[in-house]
């Protein structure tokens, strides 16, 4: 059974900071690109940031470049994301997802984490 399972979020207030981390278990992710995507309420899912098996393609909503930096450990199957300088509208929940291939569109990706709430107080 694949698995993706975020931990990290939380509350934090605007400029402070938060790293989400992604565990994938129940198959190879050899090859895959792993996104990360945010939802708030009564919006629709947004790409925030991605990244290839190899490192080589990495992209980042306009939103978040500058603040937001997605690294991943292949060894371990594990993606993180780094969140500095947090605003009140990062506020969401943060989904982790894999693509079997470079891709930004989220129907692309097959496989899907639960969620983790990330709330930023002003």
């Amino acid at each position: 059974q694949v698995q993706l399972v975020e931990s990290g979020g939380g509350l934090v207030q605007a400029g402070g900071s938060l790293r989400l981390s992604c565990a994938a278990s129940g198959r190879t992710f050899s090859g895959y690109t792993m996104g990360w995507f945010r939802q708030a309420p009564g919006k629709e899912r947004e790409f925030v940031g991605g990244m290839s098996w190899s490192g080589g393609y990495t992209s980042y909503a306009d939103s978040v470049k500058g603040r937001f930096t997605i690294s991943r450990d292949n060894a371990k199957n594990m993606v993180f994301l780094q969140m500095n300088s947090l605003k009140p509208e990062d506020t969401a929940v943060y989904y982790c997802a894999a693509a079997p291939k470079w891709t930004t569109y989220s129907r692309a990706y097959s496989y899907w984490g639960q969620g983790t709430q990330v709330t930023v107080s002003s």
